[in-house]
C-alpha cells in the first residue's frame, strides 16, 4: 500500500485469520475526511498491505502488462489476489481467455468467493478466473506442480505479480531468490516466447532492479504511475516494471 497510515476513524474488521506469515485481516475503514468513501483495507499484523483507495497502480499493472499483446488471445498468471484489481482490470482486457490468480493465503480467496470485497463476486465468479491457493514462488522456480495444476504444461503469455512491497522490501526474506536474474529465468521457461513479465512497486525506479531484468530477459520499461494520496496532500506514485522475452 502506498501512502502514509490513515487517520484515526471508524473501522470493522471484516475477517481475520493467523497464517505462517502473521496475522491478516480485512477492514472496512470509515474516514471523516473522506465522507461517503468505504475503504477497504488489508494488514499483515501491523502493517498495511493493501488499501482500496489506492489501486491506480494495480490496474495499471494489468493494463501495461497486457497492452504488448494488441488484444491476440492471451493466458494470464496473476501473483498476488490482494483486494482483486488487478485480476478484474486482466479479466476486462481484450483478448483475455484465461486468469489464474495465484494467493498463498487461503483467507484471502475466501473472502473474495464470500464477497467481503467489492470485487470478490466479479473476480471470484468470472468462468475464465481460477483462485489457486498456492505459494508463487514455489511454482516460479519450478519446485512444485504448475500455476494451474490442471494444466501442468501450460505455458503462459504474461504474469501479473504484486507480493512483495518491491524487490527490496520483501514480505518475508525467502522471497528473495525470485529477485535474482536466474530466478527470473526460472520464471521464464514458464512464458511463450514473446512472453511478459510484469511487477508492482511501492518505489520509485530502481536502476540495479532494471539491470536484473535486463539480464534475465531483455526489453524492460519502468513506468511511473502516479495518482493523489489524501493523506500526504499531494500526489504519490507506485512503479510498474514490464519485461518481455525476445521474440524468437
Amino acid at each position: 500500500m502506498s501512502g502514509s497510515q490513515p487517520s484515526a476513524s471508524a473501522v470493522e474488521e471484516l475477517g481475520f485469520e493467523r497464517t505462517p506469515l502473521g496475522e491478516i485481516s480485512l477492514r472496512l475503514r470509515r474516514d471523516p475526511k473522506l465522507p461517503g468513501v468505504d475503504i477497504y483495507e488489508v494488514k499483515l499484523d501491523d502493517e498495511f498491505l493493501m488499501s482500496s483507495l489506492f489501486h491506480a497502480a494495480e490496474d495499471a499493472l494489468a493494463v501495461l502488462g497486457l497492452a504488448p499483446f494488441g488484444g491476440a488471445p492471451t493466458e494470464v498468471v496473476v501473483g498476488g489476489l490482494g483486494l482483486g484489481h488487478t485480476a478484474a482490470t486482466a479479466l476486462d482486457q481484450p483478448g483475455v481467455r484465461s486468469v489464474v490468480v495465484v494467493e498463498a493465503m487461503d483467507a484471502v480467496i475466501g473472502w473474495h468467493r464470500r464477497g467481503l470485497v467489492p470485487l470478490g463476486a466479479r473476480v471470484s465468479g468470472d468462468p475464465r478466473c481460477k483462485l489457486v491457493h498456492g505459494d508463487f514462488f514455489a511454482l516460479a522456480a519450478g519446485e512444485a506442480t504448475a500455476f494451474d495444476p490442471a494444466r501442468p504444461s501450460q505455458r503462459y503469455h504474461a504474469v501479473l505479480f504484486d507480493i512483495d512491497h518491491s524487490p527490496r522490501q520483501l514480505l518475508h526474506p525467502g522471497n528473495a531468490a525470485f529477485y535474482s536474474a536466474d530466478g527470473l529465468r526460472r520464471l521464464a521457461r514458464q512464458l511463450t516466447p514473446d512472453g511478459v513479465f510484469a511487477l508492482w512497486s511501492d518505489e520509485r525506479p530502481d536502476a540495479e532492479w532494471l539491470a536484473t531484468l535486463a539480464r534475465a530477459f531483455g526489453e524492460v520499461a519502468a513506468h511511473e504511475v502516479r495518482f493523489p494520496n489524501p493523506y500526504l496532500g499531494h500526489e504519490a506514485s507506485n512503479t510498474v516494471y514490464v519485461v518481455r522475452q525476445p521474440r524468437p
